[in-house]
């Protein structure tokens, strides 16, 4: 995933990874956390070499990206993700593109489909529709569910912060094994992305993103807007391709009529047998597949 590239795209100087001719169908493939661009090692070159235009970048508080200014809030919010990918593709002057992602990268993608459909050729999410609605952050789930998200409940806490700021890297590698107990990943596997971990603004970012989600920390203000239309849980128009992981240590699997009203557009939902947490690493080719359904049928664009 060498070389990157840098661009000022709104808040942020953002390191992406590109391959792929430039004048091919777009499309931006969005890591979550804690996890980096090294997820997309073995989708990049598939799609690629089947003529795609592929980015992928560092989100806020990972990797080589910074943010320009000192003064701008660290913030992991929802709408602060989705931001900062519409700004990336205004910034590359890429008006349409078919997004795809999983976890805050999903996140990221889910919000500028429902909330700019007219940049959207199409999306591939993981687990379904990934917006927040943090009106009913704090009705519990079933307990089965509820342990699955300790480490939020941890970061909520400032003995959470010290642990994260303490060991990253112990933190994060514990829930790669949890979140994806069939993967069998290795120790160089997870060090060549741990090092994205090392950002300065890690700690903050990720923080502030586990609390704000259940109403526990203020957003950032100039997000206020974006959140305030979040809120109303808008529906996804376009074409999307939705996945669960049978072994997802995070979110259990769900059938396609769990988010069936937050889809009013065409959609298909695949639940993958073997396959934890991270797909786009543990089955590139189920992953890259997925993007090259919607390049090669894009419908056209919705008035803006």
């Amino acid at each position: 995933m060498e070389p990157l590239k840098h661009v000022r795209a709104g808040v942020l100087d953002v390191a992406y990874f590109e391959a792929g001719p430039a004048d091919g169908p777009p499309v931006l493939l969005m890591h979550g956390f804690p996890y980096d661009v090294h997820t997309y090692a073995g989708v990049a070159p598939i799609l690629a070499a089947r003529g795609c235009r592929v980015i992928v970048p560092y989100l806020r508080g990972f990797g080589p990206t910074r943010f320009v200014d000192a003064a701008t809030p660290r913030s992991g919010e929802q709408a602060a993700l989705g931001a900062d990918l519409l700004a990336l593709l205004d910034a590359l002057a890429i008006p349409r593109a078919v997004l795809a992602g999983y976890d805050w990268g999903g996140r990221a993608a889910c919000v500028v489909a429902a909330l700019w459909p007219e940049r959207c050729a199409g999306l591939v999410s993981f687990n379904s529709y990934n917006v927040q609605n943090i009106a009913r952050a704090m009705v519990p789930e079933v307990p089965e569910n509820e342990h699955r998200l300790w480490y939020q409940y941890y970061f909520h806490s400032e003995r959470g912060r010290a642990g994260l700021a303490a060991d990253r890297r112990g933190i994060c590698k514990l829930l790669w094994k949890l979140w994806s107990p069939t993967w069998a990943f290795d120790d160089a596997t997870f060090e060549r992305s741990a090092a994205a971990f090392d950002n300065p603004d890690f700690v903050d970012v990720v923080i502030q993103s586990y609390r704000h989600r259940f109403g526990l920390a203020a957003g950032d203000p100039a997000y206020a807007g974006i959140e305030a239309r979040l809120a109303a849980q808008p529906a996804i128009t376009v074409p999307a391709i939705t996945f669960d992981g049978e072994d997802d240590g995070v979110r259990p699997p769900a059938d396609a009529s769990a988010h069936a009203r937050q889809f009013s557009g065409p959609r298909t939902h695949r639940r993958v047998p073997g396959v934890g947490h991270n797909m786009p690493q543990e089955v590139p080719q189920v992953f890259a597949d997925a993007v090259l359904e919607l390049v090669a049928s894009p419908p056209p664009a919705p008035a803006p």
